[in-house]
């Protein structure tokens, strides 16, 4: 069930109206219920998997909290905590690497390994991810174990992030789940903003960005004079279309009262990848953060590594290695989470190493700045560094949206090599054909100017959605019909498309 579609639409008013009604003691029920009812609209064949993660999190929850509370070795924790999250990521490794090491093993050894068909189940790498971290809280005492198993699985399964998240940490998302908000118009009026500025983003900005981008992909050889301006626009394109599903994910939390995480705060005003990261999909980074990163540099290992380090290379950059090492790794397997393919492995060790790389000339920066007498609050200096980082963010998406390595290299070869920007009158823009190219560039564009200066506004402080809130009855009425009406006459003509991180 697409969260475009009509039937999704009367699926969350009958949800939103079901749980108003609803006794208080039983809206978690509620949403339970309806976050199954969404699950199994995909497919009776996923259950098994959601289940599976929820029985194994939940059990293993218990099983540490008992061992606390007896105080046992902690070499026994240790041993349960590792086996419960090796059985929570054995599903998600079979569901999504499985293919990925049968190609590795034919092409290093020679093998003919017949691939393997295995069931994607939706929304697993969030679910997964999210119920691996509410473990470690729990390990680490950061969290109290549930010992209700239907309050667990709501917090597994609730049904608006489930298939694009943002992965939920559990002390901040459970409480909301299960305590029973009452119908407020400003929720609701939260809710609707948010829901449509969303599908503003995803349905005519990203949508429109991604027939240009998607037609310059599927067809290199016809399109290569362009695929500059087609990295541009499938930037476009991801951004719209994800934070843009995130908008309505949030939105559809306020309706009910429930605040979930930001996942992006204007990513394309970095002013480094470092910042960008911290600004874009900000719940796996989050993640990452608590459970991978610290967690490494924390190590006995990294503590040796480290020592090592700082002998080998001196004090300074001997602090710095080990932190970079340490991103490294983070960012392979930001990688490997978005998808089993050489081409995100690559996305994220470009990721890692431009990271790992500035950390390790951070001193140099320094030395050389002061130098050319900049001081770090020009004006001029901070533009500067967000074009060069849209720029650095824009080069990756060249293996990010290649559906192969290799093809991957010959778009970036292409675009340093050729130029006829008269290519792009030739891809048919929706159902208008190629007639209708110019008047498609312009949507985009007005679009993105409008997004840019909402990002702006929003980057000087200003709550945009408190002040919309704010506005007249009448006024904020007609603002929603506008933007509903914006929605049906300027939204792609084309099949409309579903969310890019849906596949995930």
């Amino acid at each position: 069930m697409s969260l475009i579609s009509n039937a999704f639409v009367l699926f969350v008013l009958a949800a939103v109206l079901c749980y108003y009604i609803a006794p208080a003691k039983i809206k978690w029920i509620v949403l339970l219920i309806f976050s199954y009812i969404y699950y199994l609209a995909g497919g009776v064949k996923y259950l098994f998997f959601i289940l599976y993660s929820t029985i194994v999190v939940y059990l293993f929850g218990l099983a540490i909290d008992h061992l606390q509370k007896k105080e046992a070795p902690e070499k026994t924790k240790k041993r349960v905590i590792t086996i419960g999250v090796i059985l929570s990521f054995l599903l998600l490794f079979i569901v999504k690497y499985t293919g990925f090491f049968i190609d590795i093993l034919n092409v290093s050894l020679g093998l003919d390994i017949p691939g393997i068909k295995i069931l994607f189940p939706l929304g697993i790498s969030f679910y997964t991810f999210q119920s691996v971290g509410y473990l470690l809280d729990v390990y680490w005492k950061k969290a109290e174990a549930e010992k209700n198993i239907f309050k667990f699985a709501l917090f597994i399964s609730f049904f608006p992030q489930l298939l694009q998240g943002p992965i939920g940490n559990y002390n901040k998302l459970a409480p909301q789940l299960i305590t029973p908000h009452r119908f407020s118009t400003e929720n609701i009026q939260k809710g609707l903003y948010r829901i449509l500025w969303g599908f503003l983003k995803k349905m005519i900005i990203a949508d429109w960005a991604g027939i240009f981008a998607d037609a310059i992909w599927e067809d290199p050889d016809s399109f290569n004079g362009i695929v500059f301006l087609g990295l541009i626009l499938y930037g476009i394109q991801l951004y719209g279309d994800f934070s843009g599903g995130i908008d309505v994910v949030i939105g559809i939390g306020n309706l009910f009262g429930i605040e979930m995480e930001e996942n992006f705060n204007q990513p394309y005003l970095a002013t480094s990848m470092a910042d960008f990261w911290k600004r874009w999909h900000i719940s796996l980074g989050e993640w990452m953060m608590n459970y991978v990163f610290y967690p490494i540099t924390l190590s006995g290992w990294m503590t040796k590594f480290s020592s090592w380090s700082r002998k080998a290379f001196g004090r300074k950059k001997g602090r710095v290695v080990p932190i970079a090492l340490a991103d490294f790794i983070v960012f392979f397997l930001v990688g490997i989470w978005h998808g089993a393919s050489m081409k995100y492995v690559v996305y994220g060790l470009m990721n890692g190493g431009i990271i790992a790389f500035s950390e390790l000339m951070a001193d140099n920066y320094r030395s050389w700045k002061k130098k050319l007498h900049i001081s770090g609050k020009e004006t001029w200096y901070h533009i500067f560094q967000i074009v060069r980082t849209y720029i650095i963010v824009n080069l990756r998406w060249f293996y990010d949206r290649s559906d192969t390595l290799s093809q991957g290299n010959y778009l970036v070869k292409q675009a340093f090599t050729h130029f006829d920007w008269s290519q792009i009158m030739n891809i048919e823009a929706g159902r208008g054909g190629t007639d209708f190219v110019p008047w498609a560039l312009l949507i985009i564009a007005i679009g993105v100017s409008v997004m840019v200066t909402v990002g702006v506004v929003k980057e000087k402080g200003v709550d945009i959605q408190a002040k919309v809130i704010a506005l007249p009855i009448p006024v904020k009425t007609l603002l929603f019909i506008v933007m509903f009406m914006l929605i049906g006459f300027f939204g792609s003509t084309s099949t409309p498309k579903g969310f890019i991180y849906a596949q995930f």
